[in-house]
């Protein structure tokens, strides 16, 4: 916990390794302090085909961070907001960038050393 699963276009593959990719969202979701490092997961989804972004096929990074509950609404702002201000820095010339933010309920999460 948590986790932030990056969806883009397949294309953005060839402007930065994915290996890059990774890190620097795992590094923006450790500056907010917000997490213990070790608990960060980062997974990356290339969509080759498939796929509209404004009816157009396009260039497209969406990434789906899911955490505990019990975060205030300006620490997930802040979250928000350092992870696609980091992913605009890497891709200036992508057009649509964004992050959306749910949280875990703690009482219904289960992981496999809860059982």
């Amino acid at each position: 916990m948590p986790h932030f699963v990056i969806h883009c276009s397949e294309n953005i593959l060839n402007l930065q390794q994915p290996e890059k990719i990774i890190l620097e969202v795992h590094q923006a979701a450790v500056n907010t302090k917000l997490f213990d490092e070790p608990d960060i997961k980062v997974r990356l989804n290339p969509f080759k085909e498939h796929y509209l972004v404004g009816g157009k096929r396009g260039d497209f990074i969406h990434v789906f961070g899911s955490i505990m509950e019990g975060r205030s609404t300006n620490q997930k702002a802040d979250l928000s907001k350092n992870i696609v201000s980091k992913l605009k820095d890497m891709f200036p010339s992508v057009k649509f960038i964004a992050i959306n933010i749910d949280d875990f309920e703690k009482a219904t999460y289960c992981n496999k050393t809860m059982v």
